[in-house]
């Protein structure tokens, strides 16, 4: 071959390899066993490893925590099929557990990766060495896991109610109709509480309606002391609730009625010039066989509700 060529050969080997070594995503060379043998410059600065320890020897005791059977069953079908394979972060966050520096996404703990594994391809036309290729994808990540935590804040926020803190009427409605639909289904036991505070116009023609919301959030309080994590709570009307205890018996229902209106009426509610204190009526309803509808069974412990009102308030009356 004339010097000529041979320098011309020569420098364009050097600027592959310049560009291999420069390139702004990992690149890593292994053979059939896994040992390296490219390793290039974005690998060594964010691994703290450099060539002269990383060069022939197996990636699995470089990386004790690389996921050995997984990464196992991703690079088998490459050298077998002689085609490329791909993961992504939302797969699997990372390959490598590298850190993060970036100051615009500082808030993630690591590096998101996508990684991409070539076949490279002996002259004999066998797959000799794998080329896995990793991807710096946080930026990317972490904008797309903001948004999905903000659309899931925002449709939490459209399911609350925002004085009480409990769910509103249009979504408590709808866990409602799912418990009655898996009652439906396998016989679970659920009861349902309506409840409503006491002589409540009274309290707004007297305190103002300033004073009104405060008794309406002090008994929200109330209730949510009061609640296991199954049970589903939510504001049904103006100063009426709805709480459907799940796997409850009526006995048990009754049992949480009269705790609640026992707390609501020991609390002290502290207004501008005095405290004062109100009561609650509940009307308790186990769901049964013979209930043909959610509508049905709403109807009932409100019938169990109207009782505690003709009957003096403050107290709690099963219906049927």
């Amino acid at each position: 071959m004339p010097d000529r060529e041979l320098n011309s050969l020569l420098k364009d080997v050097h600027w592959l390899m310049d560009i291999l070594q420069n390139i702004d995503v990992g690149l890593v060379v292994m053979d059939r066993d896994y040992n390296i043998s490219l390793w290039n410059q974005f690998m060594q600065n964010h691994s703290g490893k450099f060539p002269e320890g990383v060069l022939e020897r197996n990636i699995f005791e470089l990386f004790p925590d690389l996921p050995q059977d997984w990464f196992r069953r991703k690079c088998e079908p490459v050298f077998l099929l002689q085609s490329a394979t791909f993961t992504t972060w939302e797969q699997r966050p990372y390959l490598f557990h590298f850190p993060h520096y970036r100051p615009i996404t500082g808030t993630a703990r690591f590096m998101y990766q996508n990684c991409t594994i070539l076949p490279l391809l002996d002259t004999q036309g066998n797959v000799s060495h794998i080329c896995l290729i990793v991807y710096d994808v946080t930026d990317t990540a972490v904008n797309k896991r903001a948004q999905i935590e903000a659309n899931q804040q925002l449709q939490a926020l459209s399911r609350i109610d925002h004085l009480t803190q409990l769910y509103n009427r249009g979504y408590w409605e709808q866990n409602l109709h799912q418990e009655f639909l898996r009652f439906d289904r396998y016989e679970i036991p659920a009861t349902l509480i309506l409840f409503d505070i006491d002589h409540f116009k009274k309290v707004n023609d007297t305190h103002g309606h300033t004073v009104g919301d405060e008794v309406i959030r002090q008994v929200s309080q109330c209730l949510r002391e009061q609640l296991r994590e199954t049970d589903i709570a939510g504001r049904y009307g103006g100063e009426e609730f709805g709480v459907i205890l799940t796997a409850t018996t009526q006995e048990g229902g009754l049992d949480f009625a009269e705790r609640l209106r026992r707390t609501v009426e020991q609390k002290a509610i502290q207004t501008d010039r005095q405290q004062i204190h109100v009561t609650i009526s509940l009307g308790v309803c186990e769901l049964a066989a013979d209930i043909k509808t959610e509508q049905e069974w709403l109807q009932l412990a409100d019938q169990g509700l109207y009782y505690c009102k003709e009957h003096g308030r403050n107290q709690s009356r099963c219906y049927p």
